[in-house]
């Protein structure tokens, strides 16, 4: 019984992608390696292809149809069908739109790096693919943007490599694919003027190891509302240490580099456990009930952040407080999650984990778990850049 049936749920969608310059070859030569030549024999349901016009043209002429490379390689070593048509060559566009034949420009490296995130960001999007991506072709920026946008974006089934060809094989224009042994295979002419026989060719595939950032990219980029330089800016702040400043006049923080704007309560309430971390206070319980078992306790430090916040209308919580008899669970509670979910808008849920008020562990109580040499306080408007 195969794995789909064992676990009902279906196998992940295969799909190889590919950039490609002017040698189309890439892409038989990668499916060769990953379908035919590796044990297991991993063989894509699509291939989709990322290049220039140029490149387009070239791959149409050699791959596509029944007579194409393609097919031809599918044939010899009986695999399964692969969907690839001409849908599934994707040609880089200049910022007017028209297919460019090659990245000549700063801006045509510009556009070539957002058209190819996107794509992959794309690809990545449904959880029921798995990629297997190949920067052996194309120009150095292509395979470079590539790899990198797999690692913004690529997910734990997704697979990165470069394909190798023995010489004198490497980047001959007759040179597709190695044919089966047992096939009468013509020879293919060298520069020299020497024949050499394919079927001795050795086509290998390198996979390459790489860091997955998705986990750092917020829902906005992963929706894909940005272009190459904010989304790589987005994953540098996330791998940067933590930092939280506090700005009570201005009624914002800045954290991990961003700037948010909270409301009072979040951002008093911030700022109260920024205080007890400093002062290094162990975590404290939150109220355990309304009513009788309101904490007075936490009033007085609550109120005390809550009144340097500019304009700040502090009577309704006082009164709130001396009706219930301090800090209410509720209040606590709701200050705790409305403050995550600010957060975790504008930074996205895995770095905004780091500034949240946060249990310490059963039974240990909340706390903010920064260390206390990354909070700092902004005292006057024009302190700190805004």
């Amino acid at each position: 019984m195969d794995e789909q049936h064992k676990t009902g749920s279906p196998k992940p969608r295969r799909i190889l992608v590919a950039v490609t310059g002017l040698s189309p070859q890439v892409v038989t030569e990668t499916l060769y390696a990953l379908a035919v030549a590796a044990p297991t024999g991993w063989v894509p349901e699509r291939i989709c292809l990322i290049t220039t016009a140029k490149g387009a043209n070239q791959a149409q002429l050699s791959l596509l149809g029944l007579d194409g490379q393609l097919s031809r390689l599918i044939a010899d070593y009986n695999l399964p069908p692969v969907s690839f048509d001409e849908d599934d060559i994707l040609v880089l566009r200049d910022e007017t739109g028209r297919p460019l034949d090659d990245i000549r420009t700063p801006e045509d490296n510009e556009r070539a790096g957002d058209f190819i995130l996107e794509q992959v960001r794309l690809l990545t999007e449904q959880p029921d693919t798995e990629l297997h991506v190949s920067i052996a072709g194309g120009r150095k920026t292509m395979g470079f943007y590539l790899g990198y946008a797999l690692s913004l974006y690529g997910r734990p089934q997704d697979r990165l490599s470069h394909v190798l060809v023995s010489a004198p094989f490497e980047s001959h224009w007759d040179f597709f694919y190695p044919p089966p042994a047992d096939t009468d295979a013509p020879a293919i002419q060298l520069a020299d003027g020497t024949l050499a026989d394919p079927r001795t060719a050795r086509v290998m595939l390198a996979e390459i190891p790489f860091v997955r950032m998705r986990h750092g990219l917020d829902q906005r980029l992963l929706d894909g509302a940005a272009g190459f330089g904010e989304v790589v800016e987005s994953a540098q702040r996330a791998l940067a240490p933590a930092s939280l400043e506090i700005d009570l006049v201005g009624r914002h923080i800045r954290a991990g580099g961003q700037v948010l704007q909270l409301p009072p309560r979040e951002l008093a309430f911030l700022s109260w456990f920024a205080r007890m971390r400093v002062a290094g206070r162990p975590p404290i319980p939150a109220p355990v009930d309304e009513g009788d078992f309101a904490v007075p306790e936490y009033v007085d430090p609550f109120l005390a952040e809550y009144q340097e916040i500019r304009d700040a209308e502090i009577s309704g919580t006082q009164r709130r407080f001396d009706q219930e008899g301090g800090m209410s669970k509720k209040f606590f509670n709701e200050a705790k999650s409305k403050l995550k979910r600010k957060l975790n808008d504008t930074l996205g849920k895995d770095m905004a984990e780091r500034y949240c008020v946060k249990s310490a562990g059963r039974g240990k109580g909340f706390h903010l778990d920064l260390a206390p040499e990354s909070i700092r306080w902004v005292e006057e408007i024009g302190d700190t850049e805004s």
